[in-house]
């Protein structure tokens, strides 16, 4: 666990000196503030409409977040042969990916936290009530990027970057796709389709009142299997590319 933990803290100090992290960290803050601003029929936004774009676009800066860091996490130290000194340090491939992995989560869990604080200030501030609600869409939000990490992980652990990018979008797709290919749950395949469409609350948070404490548990027992399966896949894969 040790050797985890510090692998998964150099992530997070990587993460902090790269510039592109913090510009599309200041490009989503930039639009969760302007967006009280944005006209709507003619009045000011209403708290749901801005409740779901604001969503919306956290969850479209964490996906970038996520691209950005592991995409390239693994290639680039392989290719800068810089993982040739982790690993002589008897560190297990498998622990080496899964602290990368953790360490983009938890750069993921920081920039979410900043993300979350600044929609629900600027919803507080601007409409005078706290939209507590803003933050189950946030913690989904974090689950779904940090699954779209651990993908990233396993990919690059045997491709470029440029293929993971590539992968991970058309996972993103085919992920959320469920619906419109099966048509619902009565179809046989419906258990069977791997979907991160639990993830996707930002209606019932938008619109509603949030989900069920039993929901995000759902999501969190969901997470858990989806990272630990990709990071199984992760391990078994860097484990056989020649380093």
């Amino acid at each position: 666990m040790g050797r985890i933990l510090a692998i998964a803290a150099a992530v997070v100090s990587d993460a902090i000196r790269r510039r592109i992290v913090w510009v599309v960290v200041l490009f989503a803050l930039i639009l969760v503030a302007v967006i009280p601003m944005l006209p709507s029929y003619g009045q000011g936004v209403i708290e749901a409409v801005y409740r779901e774009v604001a969503l919306a676009l956290v969850y479209v800066a964490a996906i970038v977040v996520a691209l950005v860091l592991a995409a390239n996490r693994i290639p680039s130290e392989v290719e800068r042969r810089t993982v040739y000194t982790v690993l002589v340090r008897d560190v297990r491939r498998w622990e080496y990916t899964t602290g990368t992995w953790v360490g983009i989560a938890l750069t993921l869990a920081a920039a979410s936290l900043v993300f979350g604080v600044i929609v629900f200030a600027t919803g507080w501030l601007v409409y005078g009530e706290p939209m507590w609600t803003l933050w189950q869409g946030v913690l989904a939000i974090w689950m779904e990027a940090a699954v779209v990490a651990a993908f990233c992980v396993a990919v690059s652990a045997v491709a470029s970057p440029v293929i993971v990018g590539v992968s991970a979008l058309a996972f993103l797709f085919l992920t959320h796709v469920r619906a419109d290919l099966l048509g619902g749950p009565s179809n046989p395949l419906w258990s069977f389709y791997p979907s991160l469409d639990v993830f996707n609350i930002i209606a019932p948070v938008a619109h509603g009142t949030g989900v069920s404490l039993a929901y995000i548990a759902t999501m969190a027992v969901t997470f858990a299997g989806w990272a630990g399966v990709l990071l199984v896949l992760a391990a078994l894969g860097f484990a056989r590319r020649d380093v």
